[in-house]
């Protein structure tokens, strides 16, 4: 955990851990600080509350909640901060991250949650749209994910032209 954590990343259980890290990897990418708990909705709905309304005062800019099934995280997270709240479904056995999905974009009006894509890209877009929302008050930041949107679009434009020659060959 850093003192100086920009992004805080919460999930429901310490198994989805090995599901969502591309959050931490996408956010180390950029040199942006984060710090990771396990807490539940359902389970500890104090302690999420508590930590929702104090992440402001403590540096936090943006809250990334993951959670599966009955996916309630990021909207109790929503209820507690004024900061932007990134809801991760998490990806379950039984209907494959479907619930978690659902319970992640329904949430009612006026409480906000962002959402991605359930496995996937899902946990290093999380990551990547908390940099991007950082960005908006880093110009630092905001440049570094210019480069790597331009570098995105050199590395298509070079399996593009791999591709066309393998079309050329065969």
């Amino acid at each position: 955990m850093s003192d100086a954590a920009k992004v805080g990343i919460l999930m429901g259980s310490d198994s989805d851990w090995p599901k969502i890290k591309g959050v931490g990897a996408a956010l180390d990418e950029f040199g942006v600080a984060w710090e990771a708990h396990v807490m539940s909705a359902h389970r500890t709905p104090e302690a999420v509350a508590q930590y929702a309304t104090s992440a402001e005062q403590r540096g936090l800019q943006v809250i990334i909640a993951a959670a599966g099934g009955a996916a309630h995280l990021a909207g109790v997270c929503a209820a507690h901060t004024v900061l932007p709240v990134i809801g991760l479904p998490v990806p379950t056995p039984d209907l494959g991250g479907l619930d978690s999905l659902l319970s992640t974009v329904q949430m009612p009006g006026d409480v906000p949650v962002a959402s991605v894509a359930v496995g996937m890209g899902g946990p290093r877009n999380a990551g990547l749209f908390a940099v991007q929302i950082l960005g908006g008050a880093d110009s630092n930041l905001r440049r570094k994910f210019a480069e790597f949107k331009h570098q995105l679009t050199d590395k298509i434009a070079a399996k593009d032209a791999k591709f066309q020659e393998t079309l050329r060959e065969g």
